[in-house]
């Protein structure tokens, strides 16, 4: 096992983890939640590796200091730490002291993002999950965003077609009340990594580039956006999965569900054209 055998996702998973990298207190205050298989494993990975002062949850009504892998049928092997009913959840989630990664179908210039439906809200094109809880959590606490295939109908040129989060829009909140909003830490897709570090994220400017995977050029990702994105000064290129972080995921993913969260599951080092 070696990173050249790494996997497009097994990458994901490794750059996803890094939104929770340094999270929290030494306490462990900040509640991670990743939404979907991908962010789910990048959770668990994060607890075992850079970030083990996190708090995730067995999915049930637990915290759990062993990250459950995906398709166990048993609490063999479970070490809990505590209690966690979605009471407590939402203590958490009001109080700031969540961050989750989330999968929306559509992200605008604005960090706006949509996990309702495609087209007009009254006649939809296509329907998804509904707003359920997004804008309470965008406006209580830190969220990132996984975006597993990056185009233009993901990144879209004007608004999200139903704004489900709360962004970096200016029309839509108070400039006293634009400090108080706590943000999109991260956007990671198949091609990069990004930020809203860029030159006016209040004017719509913010969204830039911060990490490129391999074999992926700046370019491409640009082409594959529906609006114009910055690029960071020290354009790095994403890390590739360690042995060690390697063996984790393959851990808590023993019937490898993470390969059939994209197209082919390409290797790591990809060749794109």
């Amino acid at each position: 096992m070696s990173a050249s055998t790494a996997t497009l996702a097994e990458l994901l998973i490794c750059a996803c983890a890094e939104v929770w990298r340094d999270a929290g207190d030494p306490g462990g205050e900040i509640l991670a939640t990743g939404i979907g298989v991908i962010p789910r494993l990048a959770q668990g990975l994060a607890k075992l590796t850079h970030s083990p002062q996190l708090l995730i949850t067995d999915g049930e009504a637990y915290l759990t200091e062993t990250p459950v892998a995906l398709g166990a049928k048993t609490h063999a092997g479970r070490a809990y730490s505590g209690w966690m009913p979605y009471a407590r959840v939402f203590d958490a989630l009001w109080g700031g002291r969540r961050h989750a990664l989330v999968m929306p179908v559509q992200v605008d210039r604005y960090g706006q993002a949509n996990i309702s439906c495609i087209g007009d809200f009254a006649q939809p094109k296509r329907q998804m999950l509904g707003l359920r809880g997004f804008p309470g959590n965008s406006v209580n606490h830190v969220n990132s965003f996984f975006v597993p295939q990056h185009s233009p109908r993901a990144f879209v040129a004007g608004e999200v077609d139903v704004v489900c989060s709360a962004g970096y829009h200016p029309g839509r909140w108070p400039a006293a009340a634009r400090g108080t909003f706590p943000g999109v830490h991260r956007v990671i897709t198949d091609l990069c990594v990004m930020d809203f570090g860029g030159p006016d994220r209040w004017g719509g400017q913010g969204l830039r580039v911060v990490s490129l995977h391999p074999g992926v050029t700046f370019e491409q990702v640009q082409a594959a956006t529906g609006f114009p994105l910055a690029r960071a000064p020290e354009l790095y290129e994403t890390p590739l999965p360690t042995r060690e972080q390697l063996e984790i995921i393959r851990r808590l993913d023993p019937n490898d569900l993470r390969g059939k969260q994209l197209k082919g599951d390409p290797p790591a080092q990809r060749v794109l054209r």
